[in-house]
């Protein structure tokens, strides 16, 4: 049987988290949800996770943060924002980092999972 991609959320809203990784789930994907990236990053679940959905702005390390440090210690995986404040400059800096998308709360299902699909396309290839 083949293993499920895990996907990652990290936001430090509770009820999106949830309700981010019950959506992930009803598509097929296993998920898993971080209040914060430091503990996304002290993970054991870090070099399983297939993709990772962020919140750009958290209380200690934001989601462009993350992105960096996941790039910087050679950790490939494609990263989804989303956001309830975007902003052109700070969309503009995760693109530039290989963001997949950047999407503003509360965003459309079908449009997450169609980045979901993409980043995980891209993974594999």
């Amino acid at each position: 049987m083949a293993k499920k991609s895990l996907i990652a959320i990290v936001d430090d809203d509770e009820s999106i988290r949830v309700s981010t990784a019950n959506l992930i789930r009803a598509f097929g994907f296993a998920a898993r949800g971080f209040a914060s990236a430091e503990e996304f990053l002290q993970s054991p679940e870090l070099g399983e996770t297939s993709c990772v959905i962020s919140d750009v702005q958290m209380p200690g390390i934001d989601g462009l943060e993350l992105q960096t440090r996941l790039a910087s210690t050679h950790h490939r995986t494609p990263v989804i924002f989303i956001t309830a404040f975007p902003d052109l400059r700070i969309q503009e800096r995760a693109i530039a980092g290989g963001a997949i998308c950047f999407l503003k709360k509360p965003f459309d299902g079908k449009t997450l999972i169609q980045c979901v699909d993409r980043a995980l396309n891209r993974s594999n290839s």
